[in-house]
């Protein structure tokens, strides 16, 4: 057996490392920053421990960035920790070797240091050699009688290591970029690249120009007192008793550029068994999911990390706008994205329940403002409860559902005053027992396309629930599947007994035969019923399960049916109770009549079909001088 080490050849690490181990050039700023602020957050524990009495403890801390245009070189400063010569060899020559890291190790029985570090894996410095063609370091310790220290190199395996003329403790980068670099030498690209990054260090960070000597300043840049480009105690480090509703507006505001109101928010915070802290809003959004557009912000110790990550955040909840900060996630080495484990399903899960919490919390204290809230919030909670199980099972019963009388019920609620019970059909002797009764959910999709079929519902006291969305189909098939005493039928769909008068009428004989040879369709299926609403003459029913084939098909297979594949299945209802369908009852025995029915019938579906859908070009031209012959036809004496 042979055993050995594994060797890595030095040249190649940085070309790797400039290329490939981060996914966007810009990381530079972030990583660079994040060093500044981790050398001040160690020499602040120094001070607290006693290691470092000689420093005052009121000391004002800040890491400045100078970008010189001229000389082609941005500049990172901080007031921190510092480093001696044999810690730039150790840390910096050491590729991968942490000093945030070892700084935890060392002082690990003195303070929980790693709460605040943001470094972890000894990487981050490399980054520069993305945009510079060298990186200089000059560096003063904080150790007391430590000489200033500077260390260069142009990108190689070579570097050099000299005194440096530093007079003030902490640690100066220059790069001094190359081409790759030279779009960060705008100084507002630089600041906007920051800010995204690094918004919230807790460390104040200042993003400056240094001028050309022979320029001119502005009267008006000599004024002005520098600004932080950050907020260092980011509102997601409080806890919410200490939040106002202005506060949480105005981060919302300031962070997502939204200027329209949320509807209500969720203060996470979580220490055990892995920190995390944030705010969840819940936005206005629009009904339909294609046009939602969410954004939660991942934090790593104040420090962005990426947009909605979905293997912490639930996929639902990525349709909502939010901040969490979690120094517990497992970052992989360029802290981009995520390495999968235990703890993020852990954290996902914990999210989720939170949300289900809130929304239940809402439901209980504040129906009204809950019902208010619903139209807007309906898409993401569907959303939700068709990816996650157990996100439904929690919150189904604050789940709601607006009806065409313009109310915002539950299902048991719903289902108390307005669901029709069908009645089990009988088993023959011996058979199999029939299943319990189900109660059928009438409800509309289109209210305009619909609206007959919604007023013949409103005359006899009834309402439909409202599914207008392309959610609703799976959502309804959703329901069904885990709610099985629950049957929801379109309101055009199916004639329901409480819309017509006493028993079930005779068809009359060749009446089907009738309408099938003028209308030139052989699977069209017709039936005589008497209905309440003497005002309508006729309506259009389409097959519950032919249609919401027709839909999941047309939503998840993307593009037209092959053709004869889930056909509609038609059927026409004449209403006994109105005139012109008596009319033609009458007429259609009377061969000398044999025109006028079939002018009867044609107009008698197309009414129909109106409050179905839309008919084409050439049926509404047939259809207005239909109707202009039938009106003929009624002023003749």
């Amino acid at each position: 057996m042979e055993t050995g080490n594994l060797s890595i050849h030095s040249e190649n690490i940085l070309p790797i490392i400039k290329k490939w181990l981060y996914s966007d050039m810009d990381i530079f700023a972030r990583e660079l920053v994040s060093n500044g602020a981790d050398a001040i957050t160690k020499l602040k524990k120094l001070i607290d421990m006693g290691e470092a009495n000689h420093i005052s403890p009121d000391e004002a801390y800040a890491v400045h960035v100078w970008v010189d245009k001229a000389n082609k070189q941005i500049i990172f400063e901080d007031n921190g920790i510092g480093m001696t010569a044999d810690e730039i060899r150790e840390y910096i020559t050491q590729i991968a070797f942490s000093g945030a890291n070892a700084f935890m190790e060392k002082y690990k029985d003195k303070t929980d240091t790693a709460n605040e570090i943001i470094g972890h894996f000894g990487l981050g410095f490399y980054s520069a050699f993305m945009v510079a063609d060298k990186v200089q370091i000059d560096s003063l310790s904080f150790k007391e009688g430590e000489k200033a220290a500077r260390w260069v190199c142009d990108g190689g395996i070579e570097y050099t290591m000299s005194d440096s003329d530093k007079e003030t403790r902490g640690t100066t980068i220059t790069l001094y970029t190359g081409e790759s670099g030279e779009e960060f030498l705008d100084v507002f690209k630089l600041r906007a690249t920051l800010t995204k990054y690094c918004g919230f260090v807790s460390v104040p960070i200042f993003v400056d120009e240094i001028k050309a000597p022979d320029s001119e300043v502005d009267p008006d840049d000599a004024d002005k007192t520098p600004e932080p480009i950050n907020d260092t105690s980011p509102l997601w480090l409080k806890s919410a008793s200490e939040c106002t509703d202005e506060e949480y507006k105005a981060f919302y505001h300031k962070v997502f550029t939204d200027y329209n109101e949320p509807l209500f928010w969720i203060h996470l915070n979580m220490d055990y068994p892995f920190r995390l802290k944030g705010i969840l809003y819940f936005p206005k959004m629009k009904h339909d999911l294609e046009y939602i557009e969410g954004q939660v912000k991942l934090f790593n110790n104040q420090v962005f990390v990426a947009d909605n990550i979905k293997e912490v955040i639930p996929e639902y909840l990525l349709l909502l706008k939010g901040v969490m900060d979690c120094p517990d996630l497992p970052l992989n080495v360029s802290r981009s994205f995520l390495q999968n484990d235990s703890t993020v399903k852990k954290m996902s899960g914990y999210i989720s329940r939170k949300v289900a919490d809130k929304l239940n919390g809402l439901f209980k204290k504040d129906r009204d403002a809950y019902n208010g809230y619903w139209d807007d919030i309906a898409p993401f909670i569907k959303y939700g409860c068709i990816k996650e199980r157990e996100l439904y099972d929690k919150i189904k019963g604050s789940v709601l559902y607006k009806t065409t009388d313009g109310k915002h019920q539950t299902l048991a609620e719903f289902t108390e005053a307005n669901a029709i019970t069908e009645a089990p059909k009988i088993s023959e002797e011996g058979g199999t027992p029939p299943p319990p009764p189900k109660k059928t959910v009438f409800y509309v999709s289109n209210e305009q396309l619909q609206s007959q079929y919604i007023q013949m519902f409103k005359d006899q006291n009834l309402a439909a629930v409202l599914l207008t969305t392309n959610l609703d189909t799976p959502f309804v098939n959703y329901l069904e599947m885990y709610e099985p005493e629950i049957k929801f039928t379109r309101i055009d769909a199916d004639i329901t007994e409480a819309l017509k008068e006493g028993q079930a009428d005779t068809q009359p004989e060749g009446l089907e035969e009738n309408f099938r040879k003028i209308l030139a369709d052989e699977k069209l299926k017709v039936s005589v019923e008497s209905l309440k609403s003497d005002g309508i003459s006729s309506v259009i029913l389409l097959s519950e399960q032919s249609r919401r084939m027709q839909e999941m098909s047309k939503m998840f297979g993307g593009g037209q049916l092959p053709p004869g594949m889930f056909e509609d299945e038609i059927t026409l209802v004449l209403n006994k109770n109105h005139s012109m369908v008596n009319l033609l009852l009458d007429m259609q025995s009377d061969e000398t009549r044999k025109g006028d029915v079939e002018l009867i019938a044609k107009h008698l579906f197309d009414l129909a079909m109106l409050s179905h859908k839309p008919l084409a070009t050439e049926q509404m031209t047939n259809f207005i001088k239909r109707s202009n012959q039938i009106l003929e036809m009624a002023t003749r004496k």
